[in-house]
């Protein structure tokens, strides 16, 4: 039997980590506190993030007046979360109506 030589701590527990899901929970994560910095008070208290996939930012509001709302404030939002999120590659926005609790 042959030995494998050792390896640094770091990337065994990165590798651990990245195996049990870590990385996407802590994405989602700094995506929905990124859209509540962005959002603001009152339309985050009204919406979540849903998914991100392929730069594309999934968010999920209360109501259709709150999905038009974000749809006036897409282009402000959407710079305000490149420069919270740049490594996320977020390039739109997709709104839908929804349970937000």
């Amino acid at each position: 039997m042959t030995s494998r030589p050792p390896q640094p701590i770091g990337d065994l527990l990165g590798e651990l980590m990245a195996r049990r899901g870590f990385a996407r929970v802590q994405a989602a994560a700094a995506c929905e506190n990124a859209w509540r910095d962005a959002a603001g008070p009152l339309l985050a208290s009204q919406s979540r993030v849903g998914s991100a996939r392929r730069g594309v930012l999934e968010v999920i509001v209360a109501s259709s007046l709150l999905a038009q709302e974000v749809g006036f404030q897409k282009a402000a939002l959407l710079a305000q979360l490149k420069q919270r999120l740049p490594d996320e590659g977020i390039h739109d926005l997709r709104v839908r109506v929804g349970r937000i609790a």
